[in-house]
């Protein structure tokens, strides 16, 4: 038979030469241009050579990354926030998930240029919050708006520790006792 069918594998010329040899292709069905490439064959014989690549070193990467702000919005979200409580709806077709929500809110007040860049992000989830859109720290409890809380919420730890360890020590001097170190030899 006449071998391989690829072209990496001798010229057209050496196949149909190499079929008429053979007899599968009779002299009086030799194509037109046979003998005018016998007469005058190419000063270079056309084989095919596989370019090869020259890579010296490490190959760089010509695509560059591509980062919107929005992303940035994005993932700053689901770091503070996590993914959610449930898992994205996308069986329903005008789903718009809470991220999404909160990067159009974040645009939103951006836009509106009222709030300053730094609280951007507070003001951008409570905005949602007052949408009914609770959002869940990670590792804590819903976010709360500052003037929903009450005053008692307001005490910190230290104040309440300090007037606890206060207290037994003045019960103990108003009644004239005073507290003293106990030595080992008592």
């Amino acid at each position: 038979m006449a071998g391989s069918r690829l072209e990496k594998f001798g010229t057209v010329f050496t196949r149909v030469r190499d079929l008429m040899r053979s007899g599968v292709i009779k002299p009086s069905d030799k194509p037109i241009w046979f003998d005018v490439y016998t007469a005058f064959p190419p000063k270079k014989d056309p084989l095919y050579v596989k370019p090869q690549a020259r890579t010296y070193g490490k190959r760089k990467d010509t695509v560059s990354d591509i980062f919107y702000k929005e992303d940035e919005i994005r993932a700053k979200f689901y770091e503070t926030y996590g993914t959610g409580p449930r898992p994205f709806d996308l069986s329903k077709s005008n789903f718009v998930s809470t991220s999404q929500r909160f990067v159009q809110k974040y645009n939103e007040l951006e836009r509106l240029g009222e709030v300053d860049e730094s609280a951007l992000f507070e003001e951008a989830g409570k905005a949602l919050l007052a949408e009914d859109i609770v959002l869940r720290r990670r590792g804590g409890g819903p976010m709360v708006a500052p003037e929903s809380r009450e005053p008692t919420l307001e005490l910190k730890l230290t104040d309440m520790l300090a007037e606890q360890s206060v207290g037994p020590v003045e019960s103990q001097e108003k009644a004239g006792h005073t507290p003293q170190a106990s030595s080992p030899n008592s």
